[in-house]
């Protein structure tokens, strides 16, 4: 045996789980094709939207909690500011599907948060051009993850509680024995107790038939703005959004940089043939309905995209991520799949991962996550 635990992608969730893995044993490894941090992964973009209100499933709020936690476990460890603690705006139609299902979802969970009606945030946020019946909730917990600096500062975590790591190593396949899970790389070949596939968007190949056929690689966009003023838009002043309005909706962060804002369309994922193929650049279409948007919502923005990127992930059919063993008797977990959504819990996330992988935790009220949920034809 080389260890008793191998991660397979250190990005996202794959950082993570090697971090918190890295606390229960000194014998884990992490295999990463190019470098953690890599610009080309789902990590890109500087940032992602942390919150604490959810529509939809009650049941991520446990995560949701425990990788708010989590986050400030790893500043404190390595002395990195990860996540900004700037509040977080859910805006839309004041009777309007969003905000119902988000209410009602937050009454089941009994989260913190503050209703705003639309003189309120005329008042308190006025860089929100609203329509006549938009109102708001507030998250008072929500805020900017730095995404780069989250998955370097958890793999630095983890190389200093003893854990290995192997980067630009990708990974061609992984095969599991009576014993055991053979990974091989070239002409390398390594065996370890268990594996945790954490690839992402490159999760596929590594995975069984059924699990390729129910997932699909799909492609997304982020943009980014100039402020007229950067101070309106200071974290101070700013809170992350998320706005559904009729018929546009948007989502950002921001000015961390001091000076640019992110502003992208919500829910415009397009399917792509490869995690590597991604286009990076937005189509004129896009680069139109982002522009109107923010022309519409942010008088305070120039509306002329400055900065854009895109970026792969891997999606499920049900967009709820493959989060455990392929079986109950499987050396393999599965840690992928998380459709765009899951960096806002990855710390909590990576740590189920890695104490489920290695025996030591097995966590209840997570069958609607479970990879056993798409069975084999």
């Amino acid at each position: 045996m080389d260890g008793k635990l191998a991660v397979i992608g250190l990005g996202s969730i794959g950082s993570m789980a090697l971090w918190q893995a890295s606390r229960l044993s000194d014998a884990v490894v992490g295999f990463e094709a190019a470098t953690p941090g890599h610009g080309r992964s789902a990590v890109g973009g500087d940032t992602r939207l942390f919150r604490m209100l959810y529509r939809g499933i009650p049941d991520y709020y446990p995560i949701l909690d425990r990788s708010r936690r989590l986050w400030a476990e790893l500043e404190a460890e390595t002395g990195q500011d990860i996540l900004t603690r700037c509040g977080g705006l859910s805006i839309g139609t004041t009777d309007g599907p969003y905000l119902r299902s988000l209410l009602e979802t937050t009454r089941q969970t009994g989260a913190e948060h503050e209703l705003l009606s639309r003189d309120a945030m005329e008042e308190r946020y006025p860089q929100h051009n609203l329509r006549a019946d938009d109102s708001a909730v507030f998250d008072p917990h929500a805020g900017a993850l730095r995404t780069d600096r989250a998955v370097t500062a958890a793999v630095a975590a983890a190389e200093a509680n003893g854990a290995s790591v192997v980067a630009n190593r990708p990974i061609d396949g992984i095969r599991e024995t009576s014993d055991g899970v053979v990974v091989t790389s070239g002409e390398g070949s390594w065996t370890f107790e268990n594996v945790i596939v954490a690839s992402g968007g490159w999760s596929q190949r590594l995975m069984p038939g059924h699990l390729r056929a129910a997932t699909e690689v799909r492609r997304n966009f982020l943009s980014w703005f100039v402020a007229r003023d950067p101070a309106e838009f200071s974290p101070a002043r700013f809170p992350v959004f998320i706005r559904i309005s009729g018929d546009r909706s948007m989502y950002g962060a921001p000015a961390v940089d001091g000076v640019t804002v992110k502003a992208t369309l919500d829910g415009r994922s397009q399917p792509a043939a490869r995690a590597d193929a991604v286009a990076r650049e937005l189509t004129p279409a896009e680069i139109l309905e982002t522009t109107e948007t923010v022309a519409e919502f942010f008088p305070g923005l120039v509306p002329s995209i400055v900065r854009s990127d895109a970026f792969p992930d891997l999606y499920t059919p049900d967009r709820h991520p493959l989060l455990g063993r392929l079986t109950d008797a499987s050396r393999i977990y599965c840690a992928t799949g998380f459709s765009g959504a899951g960096f806002k819990m990855a710390s909590g996330y990576g740590a189920i991962a890695a104490h489920e992988a290695l025996g030591k935790q097995l966590f209840s009220g997570l069958d609607f996550v479970r990879p056993q949920r798409f069975t084999k034809a």
